[in-house]
């Protein structure tokens, strides 16, 4: 039976480069981000690379990949997660993520599950959830 955990992601960079003039869609752009995750995942400084899809000046849809390296409820490792979400003219970003099978790594090897989060516009950090498997 999968086991169930939250806690809150804080973004502390974030760098866009668009394809494209303003104005024009639909346009690509990329995105790296950098998050920490704290609660039942704990880790800092996390890596993220965006591909994002921009349907209308502020809405579109993306997709990335995202590598976390810290604790999963107390076990040691790390582990990659993909990410495909929308995001609305209103600010609003969901996001629904999988982790990518066979890169967890240490303590957390066989690591498999997903999660969501929803971030709102002006909000400094979200709330998430992950149900996941270990071995």
């Amino acid at each position: 039976m999968p086991a169930q955990t939250t806690g809150r992601i804080t973004y502390t960079n974030w760098e866009e480069s668009k394809a494209g003039p303003d104005g024009t869609h639909p346009r690509l752009a990329r995105a790296c981000v950098t998050n920490s995750f704290a609660g039942g995942i704990e880790a800092a400084g996390t890596t993220c690379e965006y591909t994002l899809v921009y349907t209308g000046d502020t809405t579109g849809t993306f997709t990335g990949l995202e590598l976390l390296a810290g604790r999963q409820d107390g076990r040691a490792g790390s582990f990659v997660i993909e990410q495909h979400g929308t995001f609305g003219a209103d600010g609003t970003v969901r996001c629904a993520f999988e982790v990518v099978p066979g890169t967890g790594t240490g303590e957390l090897a066989g690591l498999s599950g997903s999660g969501t989060f929803t971030h709102r516009a002006g909000e400094p950090s979200f709330p998430y959830t992950f149900d996941y498997r270990l071995g």
